[in-house]
């Protein structure tokens, strides 16, 4: 099992789905290159700009189970995809003010 985000043109994330494992292409109808390419052609969401694969182990740049970090965090609805950097960046905190950590990908509350 796999997870994708799909993404609007600034690249906000605009949903999350579960899906197929990137790695299950016998099952990838033919015509289509990766599932990325599927969902976002063949899904409700198909309005999206982009689909991307997401990891749901991946916090904080770091996988929970001892596996390999992708794209810094798992993908959450409101939040961002950094196209230079190849991470998702989840959504700012209302509250108080942050500065994203770079070695984490993740707000950190800024001291008063």
């Amino acid at each position: 099992m796999a997870h994708y985000a799909f993404l609007d043109a600034d690249n906000n994330v605009i949903k999350v789905i579960t899906g197929r494992n990137e790695t299950d292409t016998q099952h990838l109808p033919e015509g289509y290159a990766d599932w990325e390419s599927y969902y976002l052609t063949n899904s409700p969401y198909s309005y999206a700009d982009r689909c991307l694969r997401t990891s749901y182990n991946t916090i904080n740049n770091e996988h929970r189970l001892g596996g390999t970090a992708f794209r810094g965090n798992f993908a959450n609805v409101g939040g961002t995809y950094d196209v230079t950097n190849d991470v998702f960046i989840p959504p700012l905190p209302d509250d108080g003010e942050y500065t994203l950590n770079e070695s984490i990908w993740d707000w950190e509350e800024q001291e008063q």
